[in-house]
């Protein structure tokens, strides 16, 4: 009786564990399933830990699948839940596995002190933007070398562009801004840097790589269309 009952469990989960016909759900959830580990591979392979939070590497990875039409490897995350005294900004090499920048950022002045609390699309808000980004070309201008950004995600960063919203260097970037005043200096919404890395940052990865810019905002994560 009891090698009965264990055959018609076997075959119970059987069927579920290897569905045929149009037992189409079980499937669905195999292949999320499949997904998760993929991005928890990686994350693991790159040794991430304790570096960069998964929640934020998992909604980056996983716009940054959809929206990276020319292969391009590279994927610079901020993460705005931390704040300003913590570096924030990492960029990754998925193809190689490495990371290659990690460094301070600054947002808004109108987003918060040393935390970025309120997020904004609108011209003369003085806010940073949260969401997907596609880095374009570099120039010079009032704060030297420049790296203009287009938002991809309409309502929430797409007006990026007329906002000047840009990667650029500023003084106000460094540990000894932070020793006096306990924070970093704010921007008019760009994700400023300190000025020993901007230009090395700005030519890694201008010309079409992802940036993610993160916050645990429940607003955002019920407007945006690419996670």
């Amino acid at each position: 009786m009891r090698t009965v009952l264990i055959s018609i469990i076997f075959t119970i989960i059987s069927a579920f564990s290897f569905p045929i016909g149009k037992d189409i759900p079980v499937y669905d959830y195999l292949v999320e399933k499949y997904q998760f580990d993929d991005t928890e591979l990686l994350f693991q392979q790159m040794n991430l830990e304790g570096l960069i939070d998964f929640k934020a590497f998992e909604s980056a990875y996983s716009g940054y699948k959809k929206l990276n039409k020319d292969n391009n490897p590279l994927l610079t995350i901020i993460n705005y839940n931390l704040p300003s005294t913590d570096k924030r900004l990492y960029v990754l090499d998925l193809n190689r596995k490495e990371v290659l920048f990690v460094s301070y950022v600054a947002h808004g002045r109108n987003s918060g002190d040393n935390f970025a609390t309120s997020f904004s699309n609108k011209s003369g808000s003085y806010k940073s933007s949260l969401g997907f980004y596609r880095t374009a070309e570099t120039y010079n201008g009032g704060n030297g070398f420049s790296l203009r950004l287009d938002g991809l995600e309409k309502g929430i960063n797409d007006k990026t562009r007329p906002r000047a919203v840009v990667i650029h260097g500023a003084d106000y970037c460094s540990e000894d801004f932070i020793r006096s005043t306990g924070r970093l200096g704010r921007s008019f919404g760009c994700p400023a840097l300190p000025q020993e890395l901007n230009k090395p940052i700005i030519n890694t990865i201008k010309d079409g790589s992802i940036i993610f810019i993160y916050a645990d905002k429940s607003e955002y994560f019920t407007l945006s269309e690419v996670v």
